[in-house]
């Protein structure tokens, strides 16, 4: 049988999705209090709940409409910037998805750099500035480096996982260089970022629901 994914496969993601970052959510404002206003866990549960709810919605067409319902639903939240940003990763999975109705491990790196992509359009940030970049940019290379050595998805996702943890774990070194920690200067060095630490959590979740 062929190593592919389909909407329900991707459905069951974001649901383990929702529930590990809503599990979270006391964690993730913890370390927002720290470096920011101390609000990321409530805005990460606000975009999960939209994204919940476009899951709910969904008309059983395609990974394409599942995706950007979802990303249209997050877009929609009162978060300050995680909405966009978050809204704009699964609008652009949704457009690298294409008409697809299930996904090999190529297809799905295609996919999620096409979410980084259109994330890409909304900001600059880059590995090394102490933002979600620092976990999502290495965990998609995790899966395209998969993908060419003809890993599995299952394996291609454990990787993902590992690099996003290992990516938000490092900007406890990190200066800021974007948003309110970045007026703080050194004084953020020490502190995880939210924002990486709740990318490493989706990850960890779509790891943990293949």
């Amino acid at each position: 049988m062929a190593d592919t994914i389909n909407a329900d496969d991707i459905t069951a993601m974001l649901q383990a999705a929702v529930a590990l970052i809503r599990e979270n959510e006391s964690l993730l404002s913890k370390l927002d209090s720290a470096t920011g206003d101390g609000d990321h866990g409530s805005a990460m549960v606000q975009a999960v709940g939209a994204a919940e709810k476009a899951v709910d919605q969904w008309d059983k067409a395609s990974i394409k409409s599942l995706l950007h319902g979802v990303g249209w639903g997050m877009m929609c939240i009162d978060g300050g910037s995680t909405g966009p940003l978050w809204g704009s990763l699964f609008v652009g999975m949704s457009k690298g998805a294409g008409d697809a109705e299930s996904i090999d491990c190529a297809a799905m790196a295609d996919m999620f750099e096409a979410g980084l992509e259109k994330i890409q359009k909304q900001s600059k940030a880059q590995v090394g500035d102490k933002t979600m970049m620092d976990a999502l940019i290495p965990a998609i290379g995790a899966i395209r480096t998969a993908a060419d050595s003809s890993a599995s998805i299952s394996d291609a996702m454990t990787a993902a996982a590992s690099a996003a943890a290992a990516g938000a774990a490092a900007t406890a070194d990190m200066q800021a260089k974007f948003g309110r920690a970045r007026n703080l200067g050194e004084r953020v060095i020490g502190h995880v970022d939210p924002g990486a630490t709740s990318m490493s959590l989706l990850f960890k979740a779509f790891s943990e629901a293949l």
